[in-house]
């Protein structure tokens, strides 16, 4: 019986390559739904040790639930406009937190104002009408929900004034100036793609965090760092 013997080389260009191969599947890259959860944990995570938003922590501890937008862009010149997507996540009865759910804030005005910004912003909800507003299909802040700034805080805009009972509290670093505007009236909403995409066809923000249908490991960083 005759052995076929394969080339040194060519045995070399074969482990090679199915080295390779192995790698580029184990260290994919990842994915935009993804990569939304992990900034929004690493902007959780530096607003809270920040001695600034030293109050942020004892905030979440209360909270319903909280939206992390880990980038909010604003920029404009007499028409001013403001976007950032980001997750929102639910306390349960039994203390702990949700899966996250994707959604989207976006707003509009016009008056006088000139520049840009780039915030990451932690919205904390404090009452189960301001989870009962995220979770339907689409919101304003400040006419559906009250918001006020955080006690300590940077760059955040809201007309009201920091009483204590609002729905919603907004904690936020700026990067940038910009005049004018507020947060309130803007709308938001959630973003069935990314929601579809980071769990499976049919994931919807009430079956993520109040049923908990659904499940991504992923995101379980993100739910052990919140207080």
């Amino acid at each position: 019986m005759t052995r076929s013997v394969i080339p040194h080389g060519l045995r070399l260009a074969a482990a090679v390559f199915f080295a390779l191969t192995f790698a580029s599947h184990g260290a994919r890259a990842e994915t935009e739904a993804e990569a939304f959860v992990t900034e929004a944990r690493l902007s959780v995570d530096r607003l809270m040790a920040d001695k600034e938003f030293f109050q942020l922590p004892d905030f979440i501890k209360k909270a319903k639930g909280i939206y992390i937008v880990p980038q909010l862009v604003k920029a404009g010149f007499i028409i001013g406009a403001e976007g950032g997507t980001g997750v929102f996540l639910a306390r349960g009865t039994d203390g702990g937190w949700s899966p996250p759910a994707f959604y989207t804030l976006g707003a509009g005005s016009i008056g006088l104002q000139i520049g840009g910004e780039v915030k990451e912003v932690v919205f904390v909800l404090m009452s189960d009408k301001a989870v009962d507003a995220m979770l339907s299909s689409e919101f304003k802040l400040g006419a559906d929900v009250s918001i006020s700034v955080g006690p300590i805080g940077r760059g955040v805009e809201a007309s009201r004034s920091t009483d204590l009972t609002s729905d919603i509290y907004a904690f936020s670093k700026s990067v940038g100036l910009f005049g004018g505007g507020a947060l309130e009236g803007a709308k938001i909403f959630a973003r069935t793609s990314l929601n579809e995409s980071y769990y499976s066809t049919g994931a919807k923000p009430r079956a993520i965090v109040i049923d908990r249908q659904f499940t991504n490991l992923q995101a379980d960083p993100l739910r052990q760092l919140l207080p």
